[in-house]
């Protein structure tokens, strides 16, 4: 009888573990899937331009080389309507480029929390450490809302194809998101996202709010590493398919990658050399 119930009890963990293995293999599914789906329907909203005065595609066809004035005139005026669309259009252009990069947290967040005593509720604690993480991206939608607005009325950005007209502030914004690169803050930001462990390990909080705060505290991170890449968007042009695909997969690359960190300071090296051309072109 002894012998029995030993032999039982030995049985029994690696049961339990088979088990959880097999839920968080399915958490796995259910989140990429759900990731996915949300990357999809941000891309397709993006590619429509939904509210705006041409689609994604019509945007990028258009394309000029960028810093040249764009001579071709438009009738958007900005509304408090129109602002508001196009700081959702920037929103979702976020979700869409940078969820990407964060699956890998996100699905780690969701196995600690299956093996933890929150295991029954682990895909309410994913929905809100996303939500979190894309609420950070929602504050810089509408910082770079903002910023389009003021370069339109002043003339540096056309309100057509929402590029920057100037080769000086092109090159300016090139040189300075190439420099950086470089810099410590870059650095740090970068080091946390590589690192989902380590950031998790370091920053966990219980709870459902503790959830929403660990997706925004790594949303500050990515947004600290991101934010200048971001930024050449209003180089390139902010609904230019060609630079928005671009981007997102050099920011896939340079976190999830070996020698990300290398490859980020050779990318830092051309932009750098980029800006100077085009600095150097605009006094020429």
């Amino acid at each position: 009888m002894g012998i029995q119930l030993s032999q039982s009890h030995e049985n029994g963990a690696p049961e339990k573990a088979d088990i959880i293995e097999r839920l968080v293999r399915k958490d796995r599914l259910i989140v990429l899937g759900a990731v996915a789906t949300v990357i999809v329907l941000a891309g397709i909203y993006t590619v429509a331009g939904v509210g705006m005065n041409m689609s994604a595609l019509d945007m990028t066809r258009m394309a000029e080389p960028f810093g040249d004035r764009v001579r071709l005139g438009s009738d958007v005026y900005w509304t408090p309507a129109y602002g508001a669309l196009v700081g959702l259009m920037w929103w979702i252009m976020m979700i869409a480029m940078m969820t990407p990069s964060a699956a890998p947290t996100l699905l780690l967040f969701i196995a600690l929390k299956r093996h933890g005593k929150d295991r029954e509720r682990t895909h309410v604690y994913g929905a809100l450490f996303l939500a979190g993480y894309l609420l950070i991206w929602a504050v810089f939608a509408v910082s770079a809302a903002f910023l389009q607005w003021m370069l339109e009325t002043i003339g540096l950005v056309s309100t057509s194809t929402m590029v920057i007209n100037s080769k000086a502030l092109a090159g300016a914004m090139l040189l300075g998101a190439g420099l950086y690169q470089f810099s410590s803050l870059k650095n740090a930001c970068l080091k946390h996202c590589r690192s989902p462990v380590s950031f998790l390990s370091e920053h966990n909080r219980p709870g459902f709010t503790g959830a929403l705060r660990m997706g925004a505290h790594h949303g500050i991170f990515c947004l600290g590493c991101c934010w200048a890449l971001m930024a050449l968007l209003f180089v390139g042009g902010i609904m230019n398919l060609f630079w928005i695909s671009g981007l997102a997969i050099y920011v896939i690359v340079e976190k999830l990658v070996p020698n990300g960190a290398l490859f980020s300071k050779i990318a830092g090296s051309l932009l750098v050399l980029a800006g100077s051309l085009y600095l150097f072109q605009s006094v020429a």
